[in-house]
């Protein structure tokens, strides 16, 4: 009886599959930085958009510019700009009562003479006057009289305002011109200028 013969090393019959590609390994990123989130902030309203007021603005900020001037002479520190009908300036003016020693010398009445001698012409219709403080008598005079088309402040002037406070000159039906009245543009930061002004004398 002869030995049975060695098959020999077993060979795995399973197909050989190629290897998976090697992938290049993600790039490191840095981290986001952190952002301050700053101080935090008062809870309140916001400010609502206000279609009457906002277009004049601008305009009134032109007038605390005009105002802030009077100062320097000790004048009350009230300033005016006159817009011609396209809203483009015209004139300005500021209290100079006590720099050149005049009582009708008015911001209002200052800006209105030189917007008319601009034009040359007293009548200002289309135009606007935007002024820091409600116009007292003599000035909402001088509004209808130069038949300007509005007039636009910041403050009320409860002692002496013929706007709309103590009087209301300018909306007089008996009145042969009456211009628009727009109130309270700028108001706080008009008023703020005036309470230092008097504040500090």
């Amino acid at each position: 009886m002869t030995d049975a013969q060695d098959p020999g090393p077993v060979r795995d019959e399973r197909p050989v599959r190629d290897p998976a590609p090697v992938r290049d390994p993600e790039p490191v990123r840095d981290p986001e930085p952190v952002r301050d989130p700053g101080p935090p902030r008062e809870p309140g309203p916001e400010r609502q958009p206000d279609p009457v007021r906002d277009p004049w603005r601008e305009a009134m900020r032109l007038a605390l510019g005009e105002a802030a001037k009077a100062v320097p002479a000790g004048d009350v520190p009230v300033g005016a700009v006159v817009l011609d009908p396209g809203g483009q300036v015209l004139a300005t003016g500021y209290n100079e009562r006590e720099a050149v020693g005049d009582p009708t010398a008015h911001a209002e009445v200052l800006a209105i003479r030189r917007a008319a001698a601009k034009l040359g012409e007293w009548r200002l219709p289309g135009c606007t006057l935007v002024v820091t403080l409600e116009p007292c008598v003599m000035c909402a005079g001088a509004l209808v009289q130069s038949r300007l088309a509005r007039v636009v402040y910041g403050a009320g002037d409860e002692k002496a305002g013929a706007a709309g406070s103590l009087w209301d000159l300018v909306r007089d039906r008996r009145l042969n011109h009456r211009p628009e009245v727009i109130r309270g543009v700028l108001e706080d930061e008009c008023s703020a200028l005036l309470t230092r002004f008097f504040r500090d004398r």
